[in-house]
């Protein structure tokens, strides 16, 4: 999906479509996952990890499949439904999956960093394989730089990387589902936002999200405003993703000395001061500079998100609250690109930065009331 999601705004951009139109593309990457988030979850918490992947891989294959095949815009917006959708459902069973494996809120922390890994070095790879294909698997079929088939070759590896997903999950042996209990018939997903905790975990992931948002859009408008190619593109938002990478590399060893809600206030503040220089930086090589910053500051954010939430969520109902936070992101993700799209249309994609920036640095205090309470005082001793 990373790969995908940043070729197919380039294509688009290519054949003429207005920054509006590349804003309704990146947010039907995310318009399937608020739909099926909640459905996913409750499949997951019933049938465990390799009946929805199973069926994720078919949706992602399928749908980029046809974007190699039908490079048009309409077909597109299909494959970023498909994929979207795909990815959104896999995850919750991943992350239920290893949510439920994990002992304590040490283990939580370690096994979370390990398994967002595997994202962060996705989103290394995809945007810089598929732009470095884009711009030169043309030349290798004789055509020029950056033509059409550069743009077929690049969807169709897309396409086979999810059947490795397939592969390497095939024989992992499903968890013990946790007891439920009897009124679970008579349970809503929303009864989860009744609890304070929740409702600001759930707003600050989406302040967070939003930031990554603003950067996967805003980044190829920006760079192809300022001339750059595919390659240079995709480098920037390797880069991002190279740096998220190495810092959840480090969480592991690290979780016993973190805390969850000083590492995610932390985190906003510095989003919001790199968010504030980024589109003053005058070349690539500065841009850069600012996307492996930002990639280690938001590669530190998920393992901590995850962590709190499994901590605050009933087991028997992971998989449901898993769904609403990803519905309640992916929510903002459509209207967000198309927001981002309007603005960066009529007044230039550095407003974009400035104001998500600040609007995330404002909001580091509710991150900052995740913290738990204190243990009350033993009175009994002098």
């Amino acid at each position: 999906m990373a790969g995908l999601r940043m070729a197919a705004p380039l294509l688009a951009l290519k054949q003429g479509y207005s920054a509006m139109a590349v804003g309704v593309l990146m947010a039907l990457f995310a318009l399937t996952q608020v739909f099926l988030a909640l459905p996913a979850g409750r499949y997951a918490d019933r049938h465990g990890l390799r009946r929805p992947i199973a069926f994720s891989v078919i949706a992602a294959t399928t749908g980029t499949a046809l974007a190699a095949l039908f490079p048009v815009f309409p077909m597109l917006c299909l494959a970023a439904l498909l994929s979207g959708g795909a990815t959104g459902a896999a995850s919750i069973a991943l992350q239920r999956h290893v949510g439920s494996a994990a002992r304590d809120a040490t283990e939580l922390k370690q096994m979370f960093s390990w398994l967002s890994i595997g994202p962060a070095t996705s989103n290394f790879l995809g945007p810089l394989t598929a732009g470095l294909l884009i711009d030169h698997a043309g030349v290798w079929l004789g055509g020029e730089a950056g033509d059409l088939n550069g743009y077929r070759i690049a969807f169709l590896l897309m396409a086979l990387l999810p059947l490795l997903t397939w592969w390497w999950v095939r024989r992992t042996p499903d968890l013990p589902s946790p007891a439920t209990p009897a009124e679970q018939g008579k349970r809503r997903a929303w009864d989860l936002l009744r609890d304070p905790m929740m409702r600001r975990l759930l707003l600050v992931n989406w302040f967070l999200s939003s930031c990554w948002d603003v950067h996967t859009f805003v980044l190829p408008v920006l760079g192809h405003e300022r001339g750059y190619s595919a390659s240079t593109i995709g480098m920037l938002l390797g880069s991002f993703a190279l740096a998220a990478t190495l810092v959840r590399l480090a969480m592991p060893w690290l979780a016993e000395h973190l805390r969850e809600w000083l590492v995610i206030s932390g985190a906003m503040l510095a989003t919001a001061l790199l968010f504030g220089i980024y589109p003053f930086m005058p070349n690539a090589l500065g841009m850069g500079v600012c996307s492996v910053l930002l990639g280690l500051v938001l590669g530190s954010v998920q393992p901590m998100i995850m962590s709190t939430l499994h901590q605050i969520t009933p087991a028997d109902r992971h998989g449901e609250a898993l769904g609403l936070r990803l519905m309640s992101l992916n929510g903002s993700s459509v209207a967000m690109p198309l927001l981002f799209g309007s603005i960066g249309a009529v007044v230039g994609v550095s407003l974009v930065f400035w104001v998500v920036g600040a609007v995330v640095g404002g909001g580091s205090r509710l991150a900052w009331s995740l913290r738990p309470p204190l243990p009350p005082a033993d009175k009994t001793t002098g």
